[in-house]
């Protein structure tokens, strides 16, 4: 065990939540890859859509799997030239036209019918215009369902019910996850279509929460933790001008899921929870006994959770077709900046900062590799 690892196991169980965010996920790639090569493995992945796919990967095999698992799959999904044409030749636009009418290699094939017209009666779980059977095929070689169920390395994954339109996290330490559960988590709709489990139709998890860390501060019972939150879609941004600027700043605001209104929130419990463990102390030993008070005193809590962010970059010329941009390049540029911001972060070990005793959440912004402490809310 490294020192840096040793350091951070004293902070208690280490857990990787990745947001969904299609080829964006790349980025995932290279923060896993900083934390692998640091020797700090997680204890609990998170994720939605491609979230849950990197998520999958890195919890269905050993640790010493895990990145070739991660680096095979983006080797097998990536955009492959159209008649070998070098990709300057074609621009981002072309990819973007043979990606929609063609489809990715090991991921997804348009389904004609679906085409033909939207009143194709196609049913329930084929009414997508584009089939995910590559994509199950691909995932079944590089996960290791057996090893998930045999580990101790807990999975969950984001999905949203089509019938109530309520999230449900499928976990694995609570019942047995397979492959309908991650591809459940990335049925993103029109283009994919729903995935029956237990007879209940689940779509894309990112469409209810795309940012799954609520799952880790509801967790019972809870566990100091350290927290590396993958954010893959930026909360802020500069106003749009155009129709074009319209459509990527629109597709930002709805996947970031409302992550500035979330943290603040759990900031806010996670106080309370300090606040009233606190006065717990300062009672009587008589009034200890009443039913009444101990029961208050339950929704105390002196958990302590670090949650590093380490958001995603905003790449040149990048539009609202970022998210299908699975180029060499553009894979290649997001798994560099990936492992780059992790690993500055973790040099900079941002969970060593003096803190108020008081606080339950402590927020550590990587922008960029720049690290930026939060300031408590009030």
């Amino acid at each position: 065990m490294t020192a840096l690892n040793a350091e951070i196991r004293k902070l208690g169980q280490v857990v990787l939540v990745l947001q969904g965010g299609g080829a964006l996920g790349a980025y995932q790639v290279g923060v896993f890859q900083a934390l692998h090569e640091a020797g700090i493995e997680p204890d609990w992945v998170i994720g939605t859509s491609i979230g849950a796919i990197n998520a999958a990967i890195i919890a269905g095999n050993a640790p010493a799997d895990r990145l070739d698992r991660l680096t095979e799959f983006w080797s097998r999904v990536e955009y492959k030239q159209h008649f070998g044409l070098p990709d300057y030749w074609l621009g981002a636009m072309s990819r973007t036209l043979q990606t929609v009418s063609m489809g990715l290699p090991g991921f997804f094939v348009p389904r004609p019918a679906a085409l033909f017209s939207p009143h194709s009666r196609l049913g329930a779980e084929s009414a997508g215009y584009y089939s995910v059977d590559p994509l199950r095929e691909t995932l079944s070689g590089l996960i290791d369902f057996d090893h998930l169920a045999s580990s101790g390395t807990r999975l969950t994954v984001g999905a949203s019910s089509v019938r109530t339109a309520e999230m449900r996290y499928f976990d694995s330490r609570d019942t047995p996850l397979n492959l309908e559960h991650v591809i459940a988590s990335g049925a993103l709709p029109p283009s994919f279509p729903a995935v029956r489990i237990d007879g209940e139709l689940y779509w894309d998890g990112g469409i209810l929460s795309n940012t799954p860390v609520e799952v880790v501060f509801d967790d019972k019972p809870r566990r100091d933790s350290l927290v590396f939150a993958v954010h893959l879609w930026n909360p802020d941004g500069a106003e749009p001008e155009t129709i074009w600027d319209v459509s990527n700043r629109q597709k930002d605001i709805t996947y970031s899921s409302r992550a500035v209104s979330h943290i603040r929130r759990q900031r806010q419990l996670h106080r309370l929870r300090h606040v009233v463990a606190e006065l717990g102390k300062l009672l009587p030993e008589e009034a200890l006994k009443s039913n009444a008070v101990r029961e208050l005193l339950g929704y105390g809590c002196l958990t302590r959770m670090h949650v590093v962010r380490l958001l995603a970059p905003t790449l040149p010329g990048e539009d609202h077709l970022k998210d299908i941009d699975f180029s060499r390049d553009g894979i290649r540029q997001r798994r560099e900046a990936g492992y780059r911001h992790t690993r500055e972060t973790l040099e900079k070990a941002p969970w060593r900062a003096p803190h108020d005793p008081m606080e339950g959440f402590l927020l550590h912004e990587a922008c960029g590799g720049e690290m930026i402490e939060t300031p408590a809310a009030k």
